[in-house]
């Protein structure tokens, strides 16, 4: 009885449009901010080191890079305080919490995107095949 209450408040209060993203991904996260009486939207970009599961409680950690200092921001993923989620690049990562970002400076801490992925299996697929035909 008191379960599916819970359940039912819960499940009245997840939003629709969330947009598909996974770990890895960079992304811009458009937030609600309210300054005094006035209501404005920042965003926040950066890479998506960690998700957490659970229906209205998932969360996201998203990390950046601001003037040569580390920021990370955890959203709630069902939150009503942010307008859209844009995935600006996939990235190509096997691992689901990318914490080791954090000890990495400047372009070793970039995550591969999949088109570079891609294009490197393309131009190592093909020079195989030339070393085969020779």
């Amino acid at each position: 009885m008191r379960r599916s209450a819970i359940e039912y408040v819960e499940a009245k209060n997840l939003r629709q449009d969330v947009t598909p993203f996974r770990t890895g991904d960079s992304v811009r996260v458009h937030w609600k901010i309210k300054e005094g009486d006035k209501e404005r939207v920042q965003a926040f970009e950066g890479v998506v080191i960690r998700k957490t599961k659970g229906n209205n409680r998932a969360t996201f950690t998203v990390r950046k890079v601001s003037f040569g200092v580390g920021v990370e921001r955890i959203f709630p993923v069902h939150s009503p305080r942010y307008e859209k989620i844009e995935v600006l690049s996939r990235g190509n990562v096997n691992r689901n919490r990318l914490f080791y970002l954090r000890a990495l400076k400047g372009k070793a801490s970039r995550v591969e995107t999949q088109e570079d992925a891609e294009m490197r299996r393309a131009t190592s697929s093909g020079k195989a095949a030339e070393q085969a035909r020779a």
